[in-house]
C-alpha cells in the first residue's frame, strides 16, 4: 500500500509501505479521511516522533475491509472512526476504567502505525461504527469531540447554570456544543479571531467576546450581572487563557482545564487566590475514553453527528490535502498563525 511515512524530522514521503496484517480482534480499515492533529506537528517539525521511520495519523474515519478472528459487531462495510487509545486494560488506572490514565498504553499513530496510509489495522474495540450519512471528514474528527464531551464529564457539568469557553479551536467548538445540547442556560465563547467567534456563533453561542478588547474582562463578567460563570472551559492550552479561567470563575464554579500548555505557567499570588477566595473546583482532563471502553464519549458522538444536534461546519477544515501531498499539508505549520482550522488528508 502507499503510506505518508515519517523518516526524520521534517522527512515526511510518501512512498510504498507493508500492508498491515489483519489477527484475531482486529479489523482492518480503508482510510477514506484523517485529519492532522496539533500533536503531530511538532512530531514532523521538532523530532517528536518516538522511532522512525512510523507512519502517524490517530484521527481517522473509513471503512472495514476485513474482520479478523473472534470479532463480533463489525462487518466488511461498516464505516468507522478509530479511537487510537491502545490501554493495557490490566493495570490499576485501567481496572477502574481510567484508561486515559493508563500508563502502560499504546497509541495509533505515535506508538504503533496509524492512519496517514492507505488502510490502518486496529483492536475491534477501537473501531466505533456510525451511521454512513455521515461524511468521512466529519467522523474523522471524532476524536476532537470526545476530547471536549470528557473534558465536559470531568467538570461534572450536567446543565444549566452560565458557561465561559476559552478557545475557539476545534475542541473549544466542540466543547462549548456539548455544554449546549446538555442545557446551558448562557453560553459565552471568547477568543482573539473574530473569524472564529463568528463560527462559534453560528453553532450556538449565546454570546462572544473578543479578548482583544480593553475591556473584555468586564464585558464578559457583565453577561453575568458580574457574578462570574458557573462553569468555565480553557481549551486553548495557553497561560494567558489559562489565568483569564480564574478571574472568570463565579463563587464554587467548575474549571476545567482541556487544553494542554506548550510554556511555563505562573500565577501571581492574587490571580491564584481567586480559587481560594471563590472556592472554585479546578481540574484537568485527559484524552477521551471511559468504560466500558472506550466510552460513551465516542457513542455519543456517533449519535448526535448522526441527529444533527452535534453540528459540523465546513469551518471546521481549513484545507483538504490527498494523502500524496501529506509533505506540503505539514509545510503550513513551519508558519501555524497561517493555519485556521484542520487539516484533513484522504484517500481516494
Amino acid at each position: 500500500m502507499k503510506a505518508a511515512v515519517l523518516y526524520g524530522n521534517e522527512d515526511i514521503r510518501y512512498t510504498d509501505w507493508d500492508m498491515p496484517v489483519t489477527r484475531p480482534g482486529t479489523v482492518k480499515v480503508h482510510v477514506k479521511a484523517t485529519g492532522i492533529c496539533g500533536s503531530d506537528v511538532p512530531r514532523v517539525l521538532h523530532h517528536g516522533a518516538h522511532f522512525y521511520p512510523v507512519v502517524l495519523g490517530h484521527e481517522f474515519s473509513g471503512d472495514v475491509v476485513e474482520v479478523g478472528e473472534g470479532v463480533t459487531g463489525l462487518s466488511v462495510g461498516d464505516t468507522v472512526s478509530g479511537a487510537p487509545l491502545v490501554p493495557c486494560m490490566r493495570c490499576g488506572d485501567c481496572q477502574h476504567g481510567n484508561f486515559s490514565l493508563c500508563k502502560h498504553y499504546s497509541f495509533i499513530g505515535s506508538r504503533e502505525q496509524g492512519s496517514f496510509a492507505d488502510y490502518v489495522v486496529m483492536p475491534a474495540q477501537n473501531a466505533v461504527k456510525y451511521d454512513p450519512s455521515i461524511p468521512y471528514a466529519q467522523a474523522a474528527m471524532f476524536e476532537p469531540s470526545t476530547v471536549a464531551l470528557h473534558g465536559v464529564r470531568q467538570a461534572d457539568y450536567r446543565g444549566g447554570g452560565t458557561v465561559a469557553v476559552l478557545g475557539c479551536g476545534t475542541i473549544g467548538i466542540f466543547t462549548m456544543q456539548w455544554t449546549k445540547i446538555f442545557g446551558a442556560k448562557k453560553l459565552v465563547v471568547l477568543d482573539i479571531d473574530e473569524g472564529r467567534l463568528a463560527l462559534a456563533k453560528r453553532m450556538g453561542a449565546d454570546a462572544t467576546v473578543n479578548t482583544l478588547s480593553p475591556n473584555f474582562m468586564a464585558d464578559a463578567l457583565a453577561l453575568t450581572d458580574g457574578a462570574g460563570f458557573d462553569h468555565v472551559f480553557e481549551t486553548a492550552g495557553n497561560p494567558i487563557t489559562m489565568r483569564m479561567a480564574f478571574e472568570l470563575a463565579a463563587n464554587k464554579a467548575h474549571v476545567c482545564f482541556i487544553g494542554t500548555p506548550h510554556t511555563e505557567l505562573a500565577f501571581t499570588p492574587a490571580q491564584w487566590e481567586n480559587m481560594n477566595r471563590k472556592e472554585f473546583y479546578l481540574t484537568g482532563s485527559w484524552m477521551s475514553y471511559s468504560a466500558p471502553f472506550p466510552g460513551d464519549e465516542w457513542s455519543l458522538t456517533a449519535h448526535y453527528f448522526a441527529t444533527g444536534e452535534l453540528k459540523f461546519d465546513p469551518a471546521f477544515i481549513f484545507r483538504t490535502f490527498p494523502m500524496s501531498e501529506a509533505a506540503d499539508a505539514f509545510a503550513l505549520y513551519r508558519d501555524p498563525s497561517q493555519v485556521h482550522g484542520k487539516i484533513m488528508l484522504v484517500n481516494e
